[in-house]
């Protein structure tokens, strides 16, 4: 028999409800467009099996023959859609998902199927509902750690990590394969790093997944952000902040121009609270254009840029381009680089509002933060208004947790009362047993007033300038977890681990 060959190509999946895609996949039978014509694609490994099943198929596509890595192309593109439709089968057939943990640890034990592949359907159906059971616990990232004897899944809640399963050691390598699979990674390079990204389709809605892959020392290890796009923006007021913090930044963004940052680590809310921000002050005659990695938020009246630095889109080459639409404010999702903070100052000075992030641990030190970017100081002292810097920080769970005294070295240091009682962590069925349920943002706002550009000025330091601040009423991160501890809304241990005694 003689087919027409394809080499290099880079196909894309035609999916056709009528055919049984998982069977086909599973035969390596694949079907795509080719000059605009419906094709069955096929490879030369595999060729007699794909005929065969093809035989039992009532199609007549004309066949194209490929090579290896055209074929394997396809072949994850039509998994990802095979595990985004899985996702959409999921609610409405139970025996596509495993809803409850201990339902499956029962299904790891009895499977005799899941060391077949990554493409058994067991292996599917685990990783599948990995997804499912993190995201119906609220989870933001899911990690896949290989140890010596066995692998365990662990979910980020609330910002805590929490063990979910234990997995037996030679099951974790088809995992990660499953999920290389879907984020169209390399499963034979098991040296290097890899990142990566897929989607998937819960209930209607789509969620982007962000994959790291790491090799250590005992096999390689796998950390999943889950990112759901979110059509709700909540407002500043809704997410916790005192209302002091929300009048103060509220007048902030009425300034027509300048700069205002938000500080904070990793998953502290930042970017939440910049779209809170421009929610606030958007209105049908201003040009909002946003530039972000990755966008999270779907906000309907903003113009929104995702960074892709694989074409060259970075955040200084994404604020450059937006310069040139005529904006009236710009958010920029982090300043990571000299490059991109010159540009952004130079943007607040030119007559644009222009909000950003930083990674500080207090609002103070953005000043020395931009400093060390090589940014002049009367840069600074023209264009910033104001450094918001945020935790979030989790709230106990009201049903379980108990009152107890605290150490008397502590309360000393704390200058607290000795003889009150403080709410500590339990855990109950209602908390998932982590003794906490939900966050909320605290806040640190550093107005920069015209005391604060006298003293940027004179080259004082922000240790100086916090002190300052302190003295004229600034409350600090600090102050607020005293608060919520002396409330009894959060644990002294949970208080001391956002930054209690960062002062």
């Amino acid at each position: 028999m003689h087919f027409s060959r394809l080499q290099d190509v880079d196909l894309e999946a035609l999916w056709e409800e009528e055919i049984n895609h998982k069977l086909a996949i599973k035969h390596s039978l694949l079907f795509s467009i080719v000059e605009g014509d419906k094709a069955t694609i096929v490879e030369e490994k595999s060729l007699a099996d794909a005929l065969n099943y093809l035989s039992k198929l009532d199609l007549d596509y004309p066949i194209y023959l490929v090579d290896a890595d055209s074929f394997t192309r396809l072949k994850n593109k039509f998994l990802e859609i095979q595990t985004g439709s899985d996702f959409e089968e999921m609610s409405t057939t139970s025996e596509e998902l495993i809803e409850v943990e201990a339902d499956l640890l029962e299904f790891i034990r009895r499977s005799q199927d899941l060391l077949a592949s990554e493409e058994s359907a067991p292996i599917i159906k685990l990783v599948n509902s990995l997804f499912f059971q993190a995201i119906q616990k609220g989870a933001s990232d899911i990690h896949i750690e290989s140890g010596e004897r066995k692998g365990e899944v662990r979910l980020r809640i609330d910002g805590a990590l929490k063990k979910h399963i234990d997995l037996e050691k030679n099951i974790v390598s088809l995992v990660i394969n499953r999920v290389k699979v879907i984020s169209s990674l390399d499963i034979s390079e098991k040296r290097i790093p890899q990142d990566g990204r897929t989607q998937i389709m819960i209930s209607g809605k789509t969620i982007d997944i962000r994959v790291s892959v790491l090799p250590t020392y005992y096999g390689e290890r796998v950390v999943m952000r889950i990112l759901a796009q979110s059509e709700y923006i909540p407002s500043l007021e809704s997410l916790g902040f005192q209302p002091e913090i929300s009048r103060d930044l509220y007048r902030l963004l009425n300034h027509a121009h300048g700069m205002i940052l938000v500080t904070g680590p990793t998953g502290s809310g930042k970017s939440t609270t910049l779209h809170a921000c421009l929610q606030h002050i958007t209105t049908p005659d201003k040009n909002i254009i946003t530039v972000e990695d990755p966008v999270e938020y779907n906000a309907a009246n903003i113009s929104q840029i995702q960074v892709n630095t694989k074409v060259g889109l970075t955040f200084a080459a994404g604020l450059r381009s937006i310069l040139r639409q005529d904006p009236d404010i710009i958010m920029v999702g982090e300043i990571r680089d000299t490059e991109t903070a010159e540009i952004a100052l130079r943007s607040a000075l030119t007559g644009h509002l222009l909000l950003s992030t930083l990674h500080t641990n207090d609002s103070t030190s953005a000043l020395s933060r931009l400093i060390d970017m090589d940014i002049e100081s009367f840069l600074i002292s023209s264009t910033l208004l104001g450094v918001l810097a945020q935790r979030l920080t989790r709230k106990l769970c009201p049903e379980c947790k108990v009152a107890k005294p605290l150490a008397s070295h502590i309360t000393e240091e704390l200058n607290i009362d000795p003889a009150k009682m403080y709410f500590h962590a339990v855990g109950c069925k209602a908390c998932d047993f982590t003794g906490y349920k939900g966050r909320q943002a605290i806040g640190e706002l550093f107005m920069v007033d015209d005391h604060v550009k006298e003293m940027i000025k004179q080259n004082a330091n922000d240790h100086e300038i916090r002190e300052a601040m302190k003295l004229r009423g600034m409350r600090t991160i600090a102050d607020k977890l005293k608060d919520m501890l002396i409330a009894g809304e959060t644990s002294y241990e949970e208080a001391l681990r956002v930054g209690l005694m960062d002062g």
